[in-house]
């Protein structure tokens, strides 16, 4: 189960996981999510994306990280 809360990404920075949305076509659930950092838009990324474990420097690291509930 997604957790809102705060999450760290894996080059570093902090975002804040606001909401779970729906794609009102395609019922594709999304993460609503804003950084800690700089104007601090609100965003929105595919659930699948944010919660996927990627490989970056040959290692296989999670996209996102949760840090803690906010």
């Amino acid at each position: 189960m997604f957790k809102l809360g705060r999450y760290q990404h894996f080059k570093g920075n902090y975002y804040q996981a606001l909401h779970i949305a729906k794609h009102s076509e395609t019922d594709e659930l999304m993460v609503v999510y804003q950084p800690e950092y700089g104007d601090r838009e609100i965003f929105v990324r595919p659930l699948a994306m944010f919660d996927e474990i990627i490989e970056r420097d040959g290692k296989t690291v999670k996209r996102f990280c949760w840090v803690e509930s906010v």
